[in-house]
């Protein structure tokens, strides 16, 4: 699903201007990542705020020549720095669905997200990028990492700046957990046979935010979901089992199991009643955006090392997050 506001289209940005530098937020994480990697080869200047200028993840991004900032989303005025002087910036927070470790409430995700836009606005950013996800909407879905990105999505919408939403599916990655069953050669997961479910390889994300930074005007004003692939419960069977070169079993999580588990069980309604599944044109996404990874090419590249570790977990546990 692609919506407009009927923004007129424009020439691509130039990147060789002295206003050539994206803000990247999240740039050591798997999104934020991507879109950074995206943006440096195509062209861009890249800016990373990270918390701390010594860590691993920072220095690594510092030695891809991407800028390093330090900064926090609880310390407004060094968001506001980073900012100084960027044509763009690509909004991803931390969400309490990423787990108890992140110590992330939906009021902070909120809180954070809408900080993010209103300084953007305030000091004059040509266009900001927001991630969401494929549930978000006007219709609560009963999940707080959800409903809190309808809502920074509609503080967005009421500001005066350029900026485009992408409502990416579920990552490609995110099948790899452990405690999926893989190290048992079987599968579980929210799918029934034949029911659709789409998702996308999070190095596609970026892709996909490279070209709307290149092409500004297309973009602005829209809410674009975004996927790569549509996958089932059976296709996810096949794609498995010829990856892994033996037979893959497959299953939906079972009743008993969702019936205990509150968590598992509002996700698996939203994939029933078709918000988690999405409803992303992906031939349209493709003409423009190009060719977009399917989940058995990302089998047999970058999701290789992921599935080979899952198959080796040694965990039975279904993973919750």
């Amino acid at each position: 699903m692609i919506s407009s506001n009927d923004h007129a289209s424009s020439p691509e940005i130039s990147k060789t201007t002295s206003e050539n530098v994206i803000l990247v937020f999240g740039a050591t994480g798997q999104q934020g990542g991507a879109v950074a990697s995206a943006l440096l080869a195509d062209g861009w200047s890249v800016r990373a705020l990270v918390r701390d200028l010594k860590a691993p993840k920072a220095r690594e991004k510092a030695s891809l020549n991407i800028e390093v900032v330090q900064g926090d989303f609880n310390d407004e005025a060094s968001i506001r720095s980073a900012m100084t002087g960027v044509y763009g910036v690509f909004s991803v927070q931390p969400s309490s669905g990423q787990g108890a470790a992140y110590g992330v409430s939906d009021e902070d995700e909120v809180r954070y997200g809408t900080m993010i836009a209103d300084i953007a606005a305030q000091v004059g950013v040509s266009h900001l990028v927001y991630t969401s996800v494929n549930a978000a909407g006007p219709e609560k879905t009963g999940m707080g990492h959800f409903d809190s990105k309808s809502q920074i999505e509609a503080h967005i919408r009421s500001l005066d700046i350029s900026s485009t939403i992408i409502r990416p599916a579920g990552f490609m990655e995110l099948l790899m957990l452990p405690g999926l069953g893989l190290d048992q050669d079987a599968y579980v997961s929210f799918l029934r046979p034949t029911q659709i479910g789409q998702v996308i390889a999070v190095r596609d994300i970026g892709k996909i935010v490279a070209g709307i930074f290149s092409n500004p005007g297309r973009f602005a004003g829209r809410t674009i979901e975004i996927a790569g692939d549509e996958l089932t419960g059976e296709s996810l069977q096949r794609s498995l089992s010829h990856a892994a070169g033996r037979p893959i079993g497959y299953s939906r999580f079972p009743d008993a199991v969702l019936k205990e588990n509150e968590f598992l069980r509002r996700l698996t309604a939203l994939f029933d009643d078709g918000r988690l599944a999405g409803h992303a044109d992906i031939g349209e996404l493709r003409r423009e955006f190009g060719h977009l990874l399917s989940f058995d090419e990302w089998l047999d590249g970058p999701g290789r090392p992921l599935f080979e570790a899952a198959q080796n977990a040694s965990s039975s546990a279904i993973a919750l997050r």
